[in-house]
C-alpha cells in the first residue's frame, strides 16, 4: 500500500499569453494566490461557493454581486470589501474549485509514477462534476472582457497541479523509473493543454478514466524518451 509524503517543491510556474485553451503557465515564478482577504475564512468560503452556484445557474453575464451576496447570506458591503468586482470573485472561485479537486499537501508515494499521478486527483461526486461543467459553460464573456483576471485564474488553477506533477516526475527520475533527460516541462504542458481543451472547449468531464488515457497514450510514453538538443546543428 502506498504512503503519502509532504510536498516540498517550490512554486515554479507562471503563464503565457495566448488563446483561451493555450494560456498555459510557463516556468516563471508565481506567488501563491490568496483567495480574498485572510480574515474570516468560513465567510470567504461561503461567498466563493455561492459564486459557483450562481455561475452554474445563470452564467457570468447575468450574475451580479447582489445575487452572490444574497446566496451567501452576506452583506453586499462585506462582499465588496473582499472583492471589488464580480470578475475578481469569479477568478478566486474558479481557483478554489480547482484546488478542491486535487491533493496539494500530501503527495502519494506508491513507487509508480502512473499511480502517483492518478492518486493526486480526488474522486469527485457526480453532482460536483456536473456543477463544474455548468460553471465552465457559464463563463461567457469572462475570458474575453476580463482577460487579465481570466489568465490569473488559469495560473492559479494550474500552478499547484504543475508543481505537484513536477515533483512526482522528479521522484520517478531519482528511482530510475524515468530517464534523467525526461522532458518534464513538456509533459506538464501536454497535461494542462489537453485538460483545458477538454473541459473549457469541449465541455467534457475530466475524470480519472480520461486522465488515465491521457497518461497512457501521451504523457508516459513521451517521458520515456530522452530530451533532445533543440539545436538543429
Amino acid at each position: 500500500m502506498g504512503t503519502t509524503r509532504k510536498s516540498t517543491t517550490g512554486t515554479s510556474t507562471g503563464k503565457k499569453d495566448g488563446a483561451n485553451t493555450a494560456a498555459i503557465p510557463d516556468s516563471a515564478t508565481v506567488q501563491p494566490k490568496t483567495l480574498g482577504r485572510k480574515r474570516d475564512a468560513s465567510r470567504n468560503k461561503a461567498i466563493l461557493d455561492a459564486t459557483l452556484e450562481v455561475l452554474a445557474e445563470i452564467g457570468f453575464d447575468s450574475m451580479t454581486m447582489d445575487l452572490v451576496a444574497a446566496r451567501a447570506g452576506a452583506g453586499k458591503a462585506t462582499l465588496y470589501r473582499r472583492w471589488p468586482s464580480k470578475g475578481e470573485v469569479v477568478r478566486d472561485a474558479l481557483i478554489g474549485m480547482s484546488r478542491n479537486s486535487i491533493e496539494v499537501d500530501h503527495l502519494p508515494d506508491t513507487g509508480n509514477l502512473r499511480d502517483d499521478l492518478l492518486a493526486v486527483m480526488k474522486p469527485p461526486s457526480l453532482e460536483y462534476s456536473e456543477r463544474k461543467l455548468r460553471v465552465l459553460a457559464g463563463l461567457g464573456s469572462f475570458s474575453t472582457q476580463h482577460r487579465k483576471l481570466y489568465d490569473e485564474a488559469l495560473t492559479g488553477i494550474f500552478e499547484p497541479w504543475i508543481r505537484i506533477n513536477t515533483e512526482l516526475m522528479q521522484r520517478a527520475i531519482e528511482r530510475r523509473e524515468l530517464p534523467a533527460g525526461a522532458d518534464i516541462p513538456l509533459a506538464c504542458e501536454i497535461i494542462i493543454s489537453l485538460t483545458t481543451f477538454r473541459t473549457s472547449t469541449q465541455l467534457k468531464k475530466f475524470d480519472r478514466a480520461s486522465y488515465a488515457a491521457l497518461l497512457d497514450h501521451f504523457v508516459l510514453p513521451g517521458l520515456a524518451i530522452e530530451r533532445r538538443n533543440p539545436n538543429p546543428s
